[in-house]
């Protein structure tokens, strides 16, 4: 026997799919399946974790960098990379999850971010390497993230990704004076691209047939293109810039196969990959440690603005009052 409620979510899961069918957002206040909101919470959250924790890695170089112009670029880049973390936890509250929650799930080692930021940085060139190689994956992944089918995610995207396409070119820059420098110059600059080239192609993901969300995720419009699609974007954008920048790529079986109309690569090692995803990375422990820190030390920062905030509530109603009186 069908009842009102079963009917009802009947109708509404019609109504959800006729909007993904269509190529139109779903909003906050619409009706969603559980498992949509579930996917997206769990994505969203850990992209927000990995752009802070991602400020790690290159914050270590602000006061190292070569110049004052250096410096004041790398500053600029992790301050966009805050914004981002905020847009994203912004876009993940929207979902019903609070930002604290978000927080302590990270902290506490419950949440995943990305795998690429638990490698280390022991060079100037390793902010070419991420610039050209970590961020250019990441514009590869979230471009087609801009018509994702959650609206405050797609649009939170949108400025995103035009900050990260400056970042790529950044990167990109601080390798060429590189290797338009020294033979101590380039050596340094390969051997950052050498470490960063397949933790970069790591992080699309592990192959389609073993992606267990990548194809739910497809049928809702999250994604739009499978994790192989990406990284065979991704190989082909880079190919040209190698040759441009006079590096060369870590694959020798890098090749266009043009029967098969796709690059041709080695094997990745995914035993790496999970790995460090599971928290066994050469960084894992030092990225949570200083993001544990950071959260406490900034306790006393959270506990003023709240009470800012309850006291300014509380003078609202005496100055309105006193408004009224003089009137």
């Amino acid at each position: 026997m069908t009842t009102d409620t079963d009917a009802g979510n009947a109708a509404e899961q019609d109504a959800f799919d006729a909007l993904i069918a269509a190529e139109q957002r779903i909003e906050p206040r619409d009706w969603m399946p559980d498992a949509y909101r579930r996917t997206l919470i769990r994505q969203i959250s850990q992209h927000a974790h990995s752009e802070i924790i991602g400020m790690q890695p290159e914050g270590n170089w602000i006061t190292r960098a070569p110049s004052l112009k250096r410096k004041a670029i790398l500053m600029a880049k992790v301050q966009d990379e805050a914004g981002h973390g905020l847009y994203l936890y912004s876009a993940a509250q929207t979902l019903g999850i609070g930002r604290d929650e978000m927080t302590e799930q990270l902290i506490a080692g419950r949440a995943k971010y990305s795998s690429i930021f638990n490698y280390p940085t022991p060079t100037w060139a390793d902010m070419g390497a991420i610039g050209w190689l970590v961020d250019g994956a990441a514009i590869c992944n979230q471009v087609p993230l801009c018509r994702a089918s959650y609206g405050p995610y797609g649009r939170a995207m949108v400025r995103i990704c035009k900050e990260e396409s400056f970042h790529q070119r950044q990167g990109f820059e601080i390798l060429l004076a590189l290797m338009q420098g020294s033979p101590a110059q380039r050596e340094m600059a390969q051997d950052a691209v050498d470490r960063w080239y397949w933790p970069s192609l790591m992080m699309f993901g592990p192959p389609d047939d073993r992606s267990p969300n990548s194809a739910q995720s497809m049928a809702w419009k999250i994604k739009r293109f499978s994790n192989d699609e990406l990284r065979q974007r991704f190989i082909g954008m880079l190919v040209p810039q190698a040759e441009v920048l006079g590096v060369s790529l870590p694959d020798p079986e890098l090749r266009w196969d043009a029967g098969a109309g796709r690059w041709h690569m080695s094997e990745i090692d995914w035993t790496e990959f999970h790995e460090v995803l599971a928290g066994r990375g050469p960084m894992n422990s030092e990225r949570l440690r200083a993001r544990r820190e950071a959260h406490e030390g900034g306790a006393w920062v959270r506990e003023a603005a709240a009470e800012y905030a309850r006291k300014r509530a509380l003078r609202r109603p005496a100055v309105a009052e006193a408004f009224e009186g003089a009137a």
